[in-house]
């Protein structure tokens, strides 16, 4: 009774923020992938029901409640100093607390980074958005015109605005910059991470990896649509960007992640170490023993 009182008091205190995040999902086309979280949060813990059975309980009340007094101190200043981004995070922190607070460390060593994860549901703070979205749209811009260049098409550059044979404009706007597929992939490249069995290194670069990958793909849509500008018509261009690109270039991309992880397991061979060796030298003496043959072998009763 007490963990439901914990998680409707929860739930209660925290419902401008989840009405608030509910309504940036539906009008912000940056931010649209981030709803898919939560559920990719719940499959990833419900995979995770066999491994958390086996803890008992033991809940960690002084390092839930310091926890949930440091969530709740982030809230307040969030609250006060209007921060919104600062308010969501202070979400999932009230949502760590809990767990540790209910369950202990065990478990919340668990599901650590499910938590974790729970932080890409949400926009990126607008000081950070504003940093990486006008370098995004420069590299886009530029990307694209390099692709345009060695397939032959005559383009011109000027700023943000592409010029096709000289009479075609295409502007790569801010909305262009690629930074909602940016989001959309990293949240894919997070899941396969966690769901692939490989070293921590190896689940680092494949999550830092969807970085390029999503610039990379986004010089491709681009490429494509001022394409369908030329040799189609603008109209059905634009329509293929907004509604059709996005759909081709996750597939793309999640082909491009499992690649990656193809590749890494033919470059990287696993090396033997002094222990593995001096073990194998050990029980070499013990295979001959056994492996010879018995002086008795042939004899028979």
């Amino acid at each position: 009774m007490s963990v439901s009182v914990l998680i409707a008091l929860t739930a209660w205190s925290y419902r401008p923020t989840m009405a608030d995040l509910l309504h940036v999902w539906q009008v912000d086309d940056n931010c649209s992938a981030g709803q898919l979280v939560p559920l990719v949060a719940v499959f990833l813990t419900w995979r995770e029901r066999k491994a958390l059975r086996e803890f008992s309980l033991a809940p960690c009340s002084w390092g839930g409640i310091i926890l949930l007094l440091f969530a709740e101190i982030v809230g307040i200043y969030a609250l006060l100093s209007v921060r919104p981004a600062l308010e969501r995070y202070a979400l999932v922190l009230t949502m760590a607390g809990l767990v540790l607070t209910v369950a202990g460390w065990q478990v919340f060593r668990r599901v650590f980074w499910i938590l974790v994860f729970l932080l890409l549901m949400f926009p990126l703070p607008g000081v950070i958005h504003n940093l990486i979205s006008g370098p995004l749209q420069s590299v886009a811009t530029t990307g694209s015109v390099f692709l345009l260049e060695a397939f032959g098409v005559s383009v011109s550059q000027q700023g943000n605005v592409v010029v096709l044979n000289g009479n075609t404009p295409l502007a790569v706007a801010e909305a262009c910059s690629g930074l909602r597929m940016l989001m959309a992939f990293i949240i894919v490249a997070a899941f396969i991470a966690y769901m692939v069995k490989r070293p921590p290194w190896q689940k680092g670069v494949l999550l830092l990896s969807s970085i390029p990958v999503a610039v990379v793909c986004n010089m491709v849509r681009i490429f494509a649509t001022a394409l369908l500008m030329l040799y189609v018509n603008a109209e059905f261009a634009q329509k293929f960007f907004h509604d059709f690109a996005g759909y081709v270039m996750m597939p793309i991309a999640v082909m491009l992640l499992f690649g990656e992880i193809w590749l890494m397991d033919r470059i990287i061979v696993p090396e033997s170490g002094p222990q593995s060796n001096q073990a194998d030298a050990k029980a070499e003496p013990a295979r001959r023993v056994r492996e010879a043959p018995s002086p008795n072998a042939g004899d028979c009763a």
